[in-house]
């Protein structure tokens, strides 16, 4: 019988170690792998919905706390962009949505995030929004102008309208802006905002994650958190809305989209009506048959910032 040659502990053990080393590679590199998914997030930023916001003095750049609130709405969207680079997002996009579209401080955000500011833009408030997006999210947004409760309601001019519908319904700016996502099969995951704007996009969009920061007392008033308070829930709303993206689904709209846009004054009614494709439907609403959202924002767009007096 043949004597076996003597092995070494080191020798001996060789084998199960390569094993080991292989495995331990494997599960790092598909860790890796899992970990630099992409997963890009759109934030719409809107400002009446922000905790503690309740009339002009806050909105505006005439108001006396605006600049306060400038740093309000600032954090509460970093807190959503931290939360969601927590939950796994890898690339961000936030659109400033608000008044002028230049309210956000953009060096106060982080160094990654692409912002969206100024007007005139023709995907309005989701400028900049495709397919590529995983989810999109609404930070201070608000109830819609036929809503009569929420701080501030409106939907896209509280100034000049008094209601747009989509095929039909009544919707306000978060619900028509969802229906641009959806166009896009981006679904909405996430809002933030007074009680009676997240139970409305709530109740249009779907069971979406919902940060209430304030509850509406009337038009100018609010019983709200504190900033600090806000972004905590804020921050944790988005992350269990991104941690569970995969449930929230698009909101898609029939084609062709009939879009009607009724006016406080009746003579914009009677000067729109002279657009080709555009009809008078009553005294104050003008009717236009679009062929997707897209184009239903893009005319929608035109007709609220259009003035023959534009200059540069």
């Amino acid at each position: 019988m043949e004597e076996k040659p003597f092995l070494s502990t080191r020798e001996k053990f060789m084998p199960y170690c390569k094993i080991f080393v292989s495995t331990f590679f494997l599960l790092a590199t598909t860790s890796m792998s899992v970990a630099q998914k992409p997963l890009k997030i759109y934030i719409s930023a809107d400002m009446e919905g922000v905790a503690g916001a309740v009339t002009e003095q806050q909105l505006g750049p005439a108001g006396f706390e605006y600049q306060r609130f400038r740093e309000f709405m600032t954090a509460e969207v970093n807190a959503s962009i931290a939360a969601a680079r927590e939950a796994g997002a890898t690339e961000i996009v936030v659109s400033d949505s608000h008044g002028n579209g230049q309210n956000l401080l953009i060096e106060k955000l982080p160094e990654d995030v692409k912002v969206i500011r100024s007007w005139p833009r023709a995907l309005g408030m989701m400028e900049g929004i495709d397919s590529s997006f995983d989810g999109a999210i609404y930070i201070g947004y608000h109830s819609s102008t036929h809503n009569p409760e929420g701080v501030r309601a409106h939907t896209k001019s509280s100034a000049k309208l008094t209601d747009i519908k989509i095929n039909g319904q009544s919707v306000s700016e978060g619900i028509f802006n969802a229906m641009i996502a959806g166009h896009f099969d981006v679904p909405i995951i996430m809002v933030s905002g007074d009680d009676i704007a997240v139970k409305e996009n709530r109740d249009a969009i779907g069971p979406i994650e919902g940060a209430v920061v304030k509850e509406a007392i009337s038009f100018h008033s609010a019983k709200t958190l504190t900033p600090q308070a806000a972004y905590k829930l804020i921050a944790e709303k988005t992350k269990s809305a991104i941690q569970n993206i995969e449930k929230y689904k698009p909101l898609k709209t029939k084609t062709p989209v009939t879009v009607d846009i009724s006016f406080k004054h009746y003579r914009a009614a009677e000067m729109l009506a002279f657009m080709p494709g555009a009809t008078r439907v009553d005294s104050h609403t003008v009717r236009y048959i679009a062929k997707d959202m897209i184009e239903a924002s893009r005319y929608t767009t035109f007709v609220l910032g259009y003035d023959s007096n534009l200059s540069p």
